[in-house]
């Protein structure tokens, strides 16, 4: 932008010359090019101003600064050296100092390999030590063992982040030009109930996509429900029969579940039945508007039945099931054909992806469509039409080698580059019950979401009482109380376990006020507002001191909470990077422990004997 400016200044000053100046930006005026050059000048000068009172009130990553510190040492140091290893980590001991550059012994290695010198890696530490350039944030640095460089931070240089971080607030660092993220996750089937399988995807996609937002990002979530499909075959054809009038009176399906199972039976063992419901497919497909209608009303079932857990659990989608890519199938196998990459095989239309054994089935032989199909529209559909930079799919780790395969064909027939646009399968383990075996009821069969979440609200009113909170909170806070603990501690066990493992639900292990539980960070939020409360200090008194005197972090208590909240940005670069959001949780739970170890140490709040205030 700054370039831009310069150039466009420079055409502005040779128009002058011409005697072009003096045309007002109206849209008459626009046509003159010398106007079109003023606005296209203002617009960037306002924007770049923008962006840079963004920056200014932004907290600063830490680490990365001293990732761009040690990168010019290093580059002083080794000039000759291609891409150096830069490695900086915060210590995990205050007498090694607040960060640890690890540089040095990766160099060694390669000044070995590429120029065959032998250097130790503590002479290596040592030079890149005396490059170091100017800095604001580095006191002091020390080199310890075999090469490691201990870095001190400048107490003043923490202050001024403390004091401009509780007079902006919680600013993300800004990430420049706004992308726009596509989030797919929860996509459960119609006329099927959701169980503790959706749970995972719908949890870890509601809080990636709020990380997206929080950062600044443009994000689209997106419900990719199985609402397509041979299955309401089936569930058509009985509708028929069981609710024939179903065109003109509202048919009272309460239990799709059972529905389904009736359906299902039938299909499995009457011949003529399992006829009529290939032919309810066909008409369907073709969008015959009766049978268009039977699947709508099975549809809105099951909305609203989701609906009541996207409540429970705090949930914003958009549902755009496998029926709204249904008029593209047919172009994307026309655009497989065209690029010569099908072949057919018994029938079927297949196309093989390099790199991977099992091919995708674009078109059965009986020309229906399959889960293949729809991928690949759903994927065009969002990097051409919505034009996403980022691209997430929120689905179970068994969904992995079929996933791979969509993108890997996505990028074969040319629809993205993963250096420009990025496409990621954030994988996810499955839940078990407390014997370690897959998480069902005692009968065997799935455990039903809605069952889950009520139990969850039973056992943390139980929680409450025992800890008689309903002696002292009105009805209406208990309620409050109840939900916050139930549904906080079932999303926060799920967060805090990487995603990628399988994890063992067990209701005791998350209402457990100790250890990193949401139990625990919710009793540590409600001391510290109750502090805030005695105190009787509010934002605006804070923000006044921070403005007009020093913040000074002499305890070590003090000083280790200080640089611990100023890791926050460094955090939330890492999960953005790797989507891997337990970090966070376990961050957070660290910020906790720190602020009781601060608060049992430094009073913040003390009686006065006499008065009693």
């Amino acid at each position: 932008q700054e370039n831009e400016i310069k150039l466009l200044t420079a055409e502005i000053e040779r128009l002058k010359n011409f005697g072009c100046l003096g045309v007002s930006p109206s849209l008459e005026g626009l046509r003159d090019e010398n106007a079109k050059l003023k606005y296209r000048l203002n617009f960037l000068r306002k924007s770049l101003q923008e962006e840079r009172s963004k920056t200014a009130k932004s907290m600063i990553n830490i680490n990365s600064c001293l990732q761009e510190i040690f990168g010019a040492a290093i580059q002083a140091a080794y000039p000759d050296l291609e891409n150096p290893p830069l490695v900086v980590t915060p210590s995990q001991q205050p007498k090694f100092g607040d960060y640890q550059c690890n540089s040095a012994m990766g160099i060694t290695q390669i000044l070995l390999k590429t120029k065959e010198q032998k250097v130790s890696p503590r002479e290596i530490a040592e030079k890149i030590s005396k490059n170091i350039p100017a800095n604001e944030c580095i006191e002091k640095v020390e080199i310890a063992g075999p090469g490691f460089i201990n870095v001190h931070l400048r107490k003043d240089f923490v202050s001024k982040q403390l004091s401009s971080l509780l007079m902006n607030g919680v600013q993300p660092p800004a990430v420049g030009k706004r992308k726009k993220v596509v989030v797919d996750f929860s996509s459960p089937n119609i006329a099927k109930e959701m169980h503790v399988g959706h749970l995972r995807s719908t949890i870890i996609g509601e809080s990636m996509c709020r990380l997206f937002e929080f950062a600044g990002y443009d994000v689209l979530r997106l419900n990719h429900l199985g609402d397509w499909g041979t299955q309401f075959g089936m569930l058509i054809a009985h509708l028929q029969d069981k609710f024939p009038d179903y065109l003109t009176v509202s048919p009272p399906i309460g239990d799709l579940q059972a529905f389904y199972k009736e359906s299902k039976r039938r299909f499995d063992t009457e011949e003529e039945f399992k006829k009529r419901a290939y032919q309810c497919v066909v008409l369907l497909q073709s969008k015959n508007p009766d049978f268009i209608k039977a699947w709508e009303l099975i549809c809105d079932v099951s909305r609203k039945e989701f609906q009541k857990i996207y409540k429970c659990l705090d949930i914003t989608l958009i549902e755009r099931g496998e029926s709204f890519y249904h008029d593209m199938m047919k172009d994307i196998v026309k655009e497989f054909e065209d690029k010569g990459f099908v072949q057919v095989d018994d029938g079927r239309k297949i196309v093989f992806v390099p790199g991977f054994p099992v091919p995708l089935t674009i078109m059965k032989s009986d020309g229906g469509y399959t889960y293949d199909t729809s991928d690949l529209a759903a994927l065009k559909h969002r990097l051409y039409e919505e034009k996403a930079d980022i691209l997430i799919y929120v689905v179970d780790s068994g969904q992995s080698v079929h996933l791979q395969t969509v993108f890997a064909a996505g990028q074969m027939i040319g629809w993205y580059d993963p250096k420009v646009t990025r496409v990621a399968h954030a994988a996810f383990g499955v839940v078990l019950g407390e014997d370690k075996k897959k998480f069902k009821t005692r009968s065997g069969d799935t455990v039903r979401l809605i069952d889950l979440l009520e139990e969850g609200l039973k056992r943390a009113m139980d929680k409450l009482k025992d800890k008689e909170r309903d002696k002292v909170l009105t009805a209406e806070e208990l309620k409050a109380a109840q939900t916050s603990v139930a549904f906080g501690c079932i999303k926060y066990a799920d967060l805090s376990h990487n995603r990628l493992n399988d994890y063992v639900f067990s209701f005791d292990k998350m209402l457990d006020d100790r250890g990193n539980t949401a139990a625990y960070l919710l009793y540590a939020f409600t001391r510290i507002r109750a502090i805030a409360r005695l105190a009787n200090i509010d934002e605006q008194m804070l923000r006044k001191a921070a403005r007009e005197e020093v913040l000074i972090l002499d305890h070590e208590k003090e000083w280790k909470l200080g640089k611990c909240i100023l890791r926050f940005p460094e955090i939330l670069q890492k999960i953005l990077e790797d989507l891997l959001l337990h970090t966070l949780c376990d961050y957070l739970y660290e910020l906790a422990t720190t602020f009781t170890e601060f608060y049992d140490n430094c009073y913040c709040v003390e009686k006065d004997r006499q008065s009693g205030e």
